[in-house]
């Protein structure tokens, strides 16, 4: 059983380099490492109590940056001993521009830190996951950041919340991306300017991307890194979150396809035909033959076949596996409207707003 962190758990990582640049001077062996915590979140109430819990009696400090919440939960983080900014309303509210005002308000207070622990305010950080991240940076002074196995902690409260375990279970090993939950070099945000505050969607991504092109790595290790609460019950909430998706493939891939370091071209690629030239094609010829929606089902329940295919390989069990290929073929659609909006609000050149699956 996975546990948040304690105090029992203050290890101390063997010493980062001189190597990782000014921000990552040597820690003396046996000190506490200069490293900071940065939680962001946005009415997440209750979850955002467990995921501060879970830092109580690290000696770490902690930032927490609020996104307009109205459930008192910046009050809360006072009340628990976080560094709290609230950002102002009068600017749209990102995921990237939490962290980054959570970076500088870190920095500010703390200018020795070397690394810092990115944590969603849905997310509990479980034992033993940030001195084994450590280690990880100590031993290769160009792993920019490092990532574990992020857990959804009611797998079987809906299907939904299953697709989201399902979904973090990522091969181990050095990764092209990772998601907002990491521990991530101070020396290796410097090099790329942290965060694009701009993106509503795929920001982690876009960061790794920039990352890898200045010569960082990113590391996946296998070990639990976080609890997460997707809390997510109806098929809006999954719709949303999947439309998200879309926009960020979208946006990070036209961000990047012309670099040496492109990113989501496959899943690019898979939701314009799936979730666009398919369709079309099958509502098209309809008129030809009224078997072709039967064509349709052959043609996306081999899609759903072949991504389970994939997953067992993996070792996943049967039902994972099905169920996560199915989600594959009908995400297409969400994904392509993600895709489009992404494209349609380029051409209007109009900003859109966070796209929210929670309440």
């Amino acid at each position: 059983m996975t546990r948040p962190i304690t105090a029992a758990t203050r290890l101390a990582p063997p010493a980062l380099g001189p190597s990782a640049g000014a921000a990552g001077r040597a820690i003396a062996p046996g000190a506490e490492p200069p490293l900071g915590v940065v939680v962001i979140g946005r009415n997440e109430g209750e979850r955002l109590k467990r995921c501060l819990a879970s830092l109580a009696g690290t000696p770490w400090p902690v930032v927490y940056v609020d996104s307009g919440s109205t459930d008192g939960s910046g009050a809360h983080a006072r009340s628990v001993g976080a560094e709290v900014v609230e950002l102002d309303r009068a600017l749209p509210f990102t995921a990237a521009r939490a962290r980054n005002a959570g970076i500088a308000r870190l920095r500010a207070r703390h200018p020795e830190t070397v690394a810092i622990q990115f944590v969603d305010g849905d997310c509990e950080v479980l034992e033993g996951w940030i001195p084994a991240a450590l280690r990880v940076l100590a031993a290769d002074p160009r792993c920019g950041a490092v990532a574990g196995r992020r857990r959804e902690r009611h797998p079987d409260g809906s299907v939904y919340n299953l697709l989201c375990d399902i979904e973090w279970n990522t091969p181990v090993g050095q990764a092209t991306a990772c998601g907002g939950d990491a521990l991530v070099r101070v020396a290796a945000l410097d090099a790329v300017d942290a965060y694009d505050s701009s993106l509503i969607a795929g920001e982690d991504e876009d960061l790794c991307v920039r990352m890898r092109q200045q010569g960082w790595t990113i590391q996946r290790i296998d070990i639990d890194m976080t609890l997460h609460d997707a809390a997510m019950t109806s098929m809006r909430q999954w719709w949303k979150r999947t439309e998200r998706s879309g926009y960020a493939f979208a946006r990070v891939h036209d961000r990047h396809k012309a670099s040496a370091v492109p990113h989501f071209q496959r899943q690019v690629r898979s939701t314009l035909v799936w979730g666009g030239a398919v369709p079309a094609l099958l509502v098209g010829a309809m008129p030809i033959s009224p078997l072709l929606p039967v064509l349709g089902l052959a043609l996306y329940g081999h899609l759903s076949w072949r991504v389970a295919r994939g997953l067992r390989r993996r070792g996943f069990a049967g039902r994972e596996a099905w169920t996560y290929g199915v989600h594959c073929a009908l995400a297409k659609l969400p994904q392509m409207v993600g895709y489009a909006r992404f494209h349609l609000d380029r051409l209007r050149r109009r900003d859109t707003v966070i796209i929210e699956y929670k309440g």
